[in-house]
């Protein structure tokens, strides 16, 4: 197999998806290719280090915090979901 293709499967590497004899193939190509070891190693460390973390929840919260700060910025976008009727006021009647 060519180096071109090991480093079209460097993803599935990084997440152990690879059988295992492609996987020792890879190892042996990157031996001889400083450029695919690399990217190799640290795309496993990444997805490593994404699988252990504790996966912090993204609250309505966080996303109305993110949305005003792309608003601040001059940012201008339409999100397809309508806005949360509990961050809208409700005012009285008055009549």
């Amino acid at each position: 197999m060519k180096n071109e293709t090991y480093h079209k499967l460097i993803d599935l590497y990084a997440g152990r998806e690879l059988p295992e004899g492609l996987d020792e193939a890879m190892e042996m190509a990157a031996f001889n290719d400083p450029e695919l070891s690399h990217e190799m190693t640290t795309m496993r460390k990444t997805v490593d280090a994404l699988q252990a973390s504790s996966g912090d929840t993204f609250t309505e919260e966080s996303y109305q915090r993110i949305l005003m700060k792309i608003y601040a910025r001059g940012g201008n976008i339409m999100p397809q979901a309508p806005a949360p009727a509990h961050l809208q006021y409700h005012l009285p009647m008055q009549g």
